[in-house]
């Protein structure tokens, strides 16, 4: 019996096909797991689950979608492009032959500085929508501590669902394997952190109103900081060069930094006052 080498080289070449694809899904799904799976254990693990927040989080993520789109239209309306660049939010990005990401590419032009400062103050939208989302929506009975937690997980939530969903999708089931959508997991884990951060330290600068006024300085101090991570790791990755992973632990660092301060300040401003 004559044996045909070609078939036992296409019956190969199936297989391997087949099991490169089981690993880009499974790739995919660890990625995936790792920038979503936290928003859920942090619903599952808390009381938030026991008081059923799940509609104020649906609420802020829908608020943080509206101001999204605010803040595209605002930086589409005041960003400057040079005639020979086309301005486009979300462009594709090659990183190798089969993998690209999703990511903000600015204009490049002489008044760099400038453009990352408007990007900066425009970035403040998200303060605003944040305000409107803890003071203007209508709550079921929770107490201030489940409310913040609340929106800021619906909010974190909406922003990795937004810049994080389709990169993953396309780049993490290539056939070559990068650590970039680790990197982003983790990235959209420190922004769950500050999230939560910026939504405590908004509760107590919106809703609180015996507060110590010696801490209210502090309070909107790191509101600040938090509000302005976004254009803080824009400028040392852009401006610095600062390369992803150390972007990322950067921001590990400072979420786990700022959740300290945001928690110290909340349990001195639930204190009675002497």
């Amino acid at each position: 019996m004559i044996s045909i080498p070609f078939l036992d080289l296409t019956t190969r070449s199936r297989r391997e096909t087949e099991v490169d694809r089981e690993m880009t899904l499974f790739h995919f799904f660890n990625c995936a797991i790792l920038t979503f799976g936290p928003h859920a254990v942090y619903y599952s693990a808390t009381p938030l689950s026991e008081y059923d927040t799940l509609g104020t989080s649906v609420k802020a993520a829908l608020v943080y979608l509206g101001t999204a789109l605010v803040k595209l239209v605002c930086l589409a309306t005041f960003l400057k492009v040079s005639e020979n660049d086309s301005f486009d939010p979300y462009q594709f990005l090659l990183l190798s032959d089969k993998t690209c990401i999703l990511i903000w590419e600015s204009p490049v032009a002489n008044t760099a500085n400038m453009q990352e400062l408007l990007k900066a103050l425009i970035g403040f939208i998200d303060v605003a929508g944040l305000y409107f989302a803890l003071t203007q929506l209508t709550h079921r009975n929770i107490s201030q501590n489940h409310k913040f937690q609340a929106v800021g997980l619906g909010w974190a939530f909406a922003d990795s669902v937004l810049h994080r969903l389709a990169p993953l999708w396309v780049g993490s089931r290539g056939l070559e394997f990068t650590w970039d959508y680790i990197l982003q997991g983790l990235e959209a884990n420190a922004n769950l952190v500050l999230s939560i951060s910026l939504a405590a330290l908004g509760s107590l600068m919106w809703l609180r109103k015996n507060k110590p006024k010696t801490l209210i300085p502090i309070i909107y101090a790191c509101a600040g900081i938090v509000a302005t991570m976004p254009s803080i790791t824009s400028y040392l990755r852009r401006g610095l060069g600062w390369h992803f992973p150390k972007v990322v632990g950067f921001e590990l660092f400072t979420s786990l930094m700022m959740a300290f301060i945001s928690w110290q300040l909340f349990s001195a401003c639930q204190r009675p006052s002497s």
